[in-house]
């Protein structure tokens, strides 16, 4: 198997913990280092999209969701051990589940959102 940075395990055992801002802060770590690896901006954005939809930022994760959807593209059908056909799914199904007709709503408010589908990631050999 392949040697990545720690960062990035790291980064699928927070994803599989639910700590999306967690994840935002590793993956942003790596990209700093390699701006041009988009495979790691989409794992970003996707990760920020949750994390904004946790919080009521509706329009904001589908803005990063579909960003992410767009910069992982090009990395399918697997980078980095990660098999994109086994996300994209998710992707597209969180796309489905934004509500199309709120751009936000109050922390408080959050609960009544339909909820997202779950994603366990993890790594397999190359």
């Amino acid at each position: 198997m392949n040697s990545y940075p720690m960062e990035y395990y790291e980064f699928f055992v927070s994803f599989n913990e639910g700590d999306y801002y967690t994840c935002h802060d590793l993956l942003e770590e790596m990209w700093m280092t390699e701006k041009d690896n988009l495979f790691l901006k989409g794992l970003l954005q996707m990760s920020v999209a949750i994390y904004h939809y946790e919080y009521g930022n509706v329009k904001g994760a589908r803005v990063m969701m579909q960003t992410a959807y767009d910069y992982l593209q090009a990395y399918r059908p697997k980078f980095w051990g990660l098999d994109l056909e086994k996300v994209y799914p998710f992707i597209e199904a969180s796309l489905a589940t934004f509500p199309k007709n709120i751009d936000r709503i109050p922390f408080e408010q959050v609960g009544n959102l339909p909820k997202l589908p779950h994603l366990v990631l993890y790594m397999e050999d190359d």
